[in-house]
C-alpha cells in the first residue's frame, strides 16, 4: 500500500541545531492510543536525521518497511518525509522541494544612485546572480526608454516601458536565459543517497537507545511504548 505518515519543515543553523517549523501526519492506520507514541518517534527520527546529514544534501534511509526521505539545503532549511517502502523516491523528493520552495520568498532590491530602483520577488531557488543581473538590464533599459524627468510624475504602473511581461516570461527558467546558470547546475546536481537503516547514519559509537533516552522530545509513556515495541519488533520497526 503506497502511504505518505509524516511531513516535516525544519531549519538547521551553523552550529548544527535542528528546529522543528512545521509537521503534519496521517497516523490513521495506528492503532489509536499508538498515535500519540508514533507521532513523538517520527519527530524524532526526523530530526536525529537531519542533524546527522548534510547540507546540500539528498538521501532516503530505509527502515524495515519505511523510508525516511530528506532534503537539507545549503541555506539550512530542511525537509523530511516518512513514508511506507512502495512510496516512490522521485516523488517524495519533488513534494519536499515543493514545500520548501513555498516556505518563504526572496525579494531582491537594485537601488541605483539615480533613484531608479528595481524589485523582483522569486522562491528560493530562484538564483541570486540571475535575478540582480535581471534588474540591472530591466533599469538600464527603462533609463534609456523613459525620460528621467517624467519618473518622479509618473503615475503608480503606468510607465510606458512594455518590456516587463516579456522578461517575466523568458526568465521563469534562469538555466534558458543564463547560460552560466544552466552550467552551474550541472555542476551542483546532488544525488539522492539511500541508506539502509537510520543507524548509518549515526556518528561513530552512537546508539539510537541512548539518543531515545536522552531525548527531550520524547516523553516517558513514548520511551517506555518504544522499549516494548523494540522487544516485541512491532511498531517502532520505523527506528
Amino acid at each position: 500500500m503506497v502511504k505518505l505518515y509524516y511531513m516535516s519543515v525544519l531549519f538547521k543553523n551553523e552550529n548544527n541545531r535542528v528546529v522543528n517549523l512545521k509537521s503534519a501526519s496521517d497516523l490513521s492506520s495506528f492503532g489509536f492510543f499508538q498515535r500519540n507514541s508514533v507521532h513523538e518517534f517520527m519527530k524524532f527520527t526526523t530530526k536525529v536525521c537531519v542533524e546527522r546529514s548534510e547540507k546540500a544534501s539528498r538521501s532516503s534511509i530505509k527502515q524495515q518497511e519505511y523510508l525516511c526521505h530528506i532534503y537539507i539545503r545549503s541555506d539550512g532549511l530542511s525537509g523530511v518525509i516518512i513514508s511506507d517502502h512502495e512510496y516512490p523516491h522521485r516523488v517524495a523528493h519533488t513534494l519536499i522541494s515543493r514545500v520548501l520552495d513555498e516556505f518563504y520568498y526572496l525579494c531582491h532590491i537594485y537601488i541605483r544612485s539615480d533613484g531608479l530602483s528595481g524589485v523582483i520577488i522569486s522562491d528560493h531557488e530562484y538564483p541570486h546572480r540571475v535575478a540582480h543581473t535581471l534588474i540591472s538590464r530591466v533599469l538600464d533599459e527603462f533609463s534609456e526608454t523613459v525620460p528621467s524627468h517624467s519618473w518622479p510624475t509618473t503615475l503608480d504602473n503606468s510607465s510606458p516601458y512594455s518590456a516587463l511581461d516579456s522578461y517575466l516570461a523568458k526568465y521563469q527558467n534562469p538555466k534558458e536565459a543564463d547560460a552560466m546558470t544552466k552550467i552551474q547546475e550541472d555542476l551542483d546536481e546532488t544525488k539522492i543517497i539511500l541508506h539502509n537503516t537510520i543507524t548509518s547514519i549515526l556518528q561513530r559509537g552512537e546508539k539510537l537507545d541512548t539518543l531515545v533516552a536522552k531525548s527531550e522530545d520524547l516523553s516517558s509513556q513514548s520511551k517506555v511504548f518504544y522499549k516494548t515495541a523494540r522487544k516485541t519488533n512491532q511498531c517502532c520497526q520505523l527506528l
